[in-house]
C-alpha cells in the first residue's frame, strides 16, 4: 500500500478531501478519518457514522464549546 507524504496529505486536506491518518502498529494500530470542519456536510457525517463506525469528534476552543453549549466528554 502506498502511503502519501505529509505535503500530499496537507494538500488533500486543503482541497476539502477526507484523509486517513494512520498511527504506528506498536501504538493503537488504527486510523482516523479526518476532514476540515469548514467543508463538512451532512453526507460526510452520515458516512462517518455508517462506514467509519467510531467517535465523531470536533476540535474547538473552550470559548466556542461554551457558545455551542457543548459539554466535555
Amino acid at each position: 500500500m502506498k502511503l502519501n507524504t505529509t505535503d500530499e496529505i496537507l494538500e488533500d486536506f486543503r482541497q476539502g478531501k477526507m484523509v486517513l491518518i494512520l498511527d504506528d502498529e506498536d501504538r493503537e494500530n488504527e486510523g482516523d478519518l479526518v476532514i476540515a470542519a469548514e467543508v463538512v456536510t451532512p453526507a460526510h457525517i452520515t458516512f462517518f457514522a455508517r462506514e467509519a463506525c467510531g467517535l465523531i469528534c470536533l476540535t474547538v476552543t473552550e470559548s466556542r464549546a461554551a457558545q455551542l453549549q457543548l459539554p466535555l466528554m
